[in-house]
């Protein structure tokens, strides 16, 4: 069975210190997927530049994912694919996307995409907070202790 590895949509990701402090924790393979217009840098992990066309950096992840691994982002769309491919999607501020909660969250994506386009504003982005950070770390952890063939 291959080892797990964390991989992450790069970009505008505000969680990098806390996956690299897990991953390397853990033993865990990290690989930062970015466009080309993002300097990311790390200590931990190897780093995919991508160019800037719309959805490079998600088919550089979706054709690096394999069964189990876990998969960083808030694109909702990113996570249904690598949802269908046996991996586990997280979110920057600790929900995991499964099976159970992706299709309405696809809904709600499509509604908010529509309302917009017909001039709605939809609500505002909370700032992040360190309740946030606590909570992605522990789901990361579950996520990767998951993995763990003694668990």
């Amino acid at each position: 069975m291959q080892p797990i590895k964390i991989l992450v949509d790069a970009d505008a990701c505000p969680v990098k210190h806390i996956i690299e402090s897990v991953a390397r924790a853990s033993s865990v393979q990290v690989i930062w997927v970015a466009s080309i217009e993002h300097n990311i840098v790390s200590q931990y992990g190897q780093v995919l530049v991508v160019d800037h066309a719309p959805e490079a950096a998600d088919l550089c992840i979706i054709n690096h994912t394999r069964p189990r691994d876990i998969v960083v982002t808030q694109d909702i769309g990113l996570a249904s694919l690598v949802l269908a491919k046996g991996a586990r999607a997280l979110t920057p501020n600790g929900k995991v996307l499964d099976e159970k909660n992706i299709d309405s969250l696809l809904a709600q994506r499509y509604i908010n995409k529509k309302a917009r386009r017909q001039g709605y504003r939809i609500g505002k982005i909370a700032a992040r907070t360190t309740q946030d950070d606590h909570r992605f770390k522990q789901a990361l952890l579950d996520l990767i202790g998951q993995n763990n063939p003694e668990n």
